[in-house]
């Protein structure tokens, strides 16, 4: 039988800025209070960054973190996996100090270094909220978003090992798969694993059926069938290839962190909106959809009670 479906959330991301939507999370308050309706929606993980709650730019500071964190245990079971790409321009460092302070069940881990270009969005902003975004987006022309083999094999140490976080290994394109196998032949990080296939962003692979079956087919060869798979797709892409992953027998992410919107041209009004209709999608095939437990138990975490918020 198919296994009920684990949605995970993307709450608010470092790549949109606040001028693309009004609807975009900035404050502690508004991400613990989208993460808690989107858990209450069905998300079963909870893929976390941080943003000033002055100005909406993306922080690495474990001050906001504690302003949510706590707040996000107390009031749902889901796991929370924190993201270690931070934003365009941090340090590793800065990328791992909300996660060494935090020590949750689960981490983001990207698995090669890409271009991410976010310029082309710059154009279609009429007015812009903050003087930092027009500059932010547009600085994507001449940044590369560093993950190199020895970042890597810092954070499997720093983390894995460190604090006993599993992983959400964000590919990008095909390269990544292999990157991650190289790892595992090392044996740096046991299964099972749980791989995010990026799709559709400037710099990576693009949102199509081929290549996500592609990925999908690379990843059984490589890692036969001891792994969990979700696909995140940005923008309009999101809902189209969740439900395409979905019948592939895989899991699906969303949230605001990979597209704004909630159908083609109309702004999604929150996260919880967004898990809201993936939920009715699965049901609507006929699959269940995973609770916090379930997922806990398929990637053998820690449990919430071994985080430290």
């Amino acid at each position: 039988m198919t296994k009920p479906v684990i949605i995970s959330c993307a709450i608010t991301g470092s790549l949109h800025v606040p001028s693309m939507s009004p609807y975009l999370p900035i404050t502690p308050d508004q991400i613990a209070q989208e993460s808690i309706a989107a858990a209450e929606a069905g998300a079963a993980i909870l893929h976390l960054h941080a943003r000033d709650p002055q100005t909406g730019r993306p922080t690495a500071s474990t001050d906001v973190f504690r302003a949510f964190l706590p707040r996000i245990k107390q009031a749902t079971d889901a796991v929370v996996n924190i993201s270690t790409g931070g934003a365009p321009g941090m340090a590793m460092d800065d990328r791992l100090a909300a996660s060494e302070w935090a020590s949750p069940e689960m981490t983001s881990l990207n698995m090669g270094s890409i271009n991410v270009g976010l310029f082309p969005a710059a154009s279609k902003i009429k007015e812009y909220r903050f003087d930092w975004e027009q500059p932010f987006l547009e600085g994507s022309r001449d940044n590369v978003f560093k993950n190199t083999f020895k970042d890597i094999e810092m954070i499997l140490d720093r983390l894995g090992k460190g604090h006993g976080c599993r992983f959400e290994f964000e590919c990008y394109d095909i390269g990544h798969l292999y990157n991650l196998a190289h790892f595992l032949e090392r044996g740096l990080y046991e299964p099972p694993l749980f791989i995010q296939f990026c799709l559709g962003i400037l710099g990576g692979i693009g949102a199509e059926i081929d290549h996500l079956l592609h990925m999908v087919r690379t990843a059984q060869r490589l890692f036969g069938t001891d792994f969990e798979w979700s696909v995140l797709a940005a923008g309009r892409h999101q809902m189209p290839m969740a439900t395409q992953n979905i019948l592939l027998g895989g899991n699906a992410r969303v949230g605001l962190e990979d597209s704004l919107t909630i159908s083609r041209g109309q702004l999604a009004h929150s996260n919880a909106q967004q898990v809201a209709k993936l939920a009715g999608i699965i049901d609507s095939l006929g699959y269940a959809v995973a609770t916090p437990a379930q997922a806990r138990d398929r990637l053998r975490l820690k449990g919430a009670d071994q985080v430290r918020f």
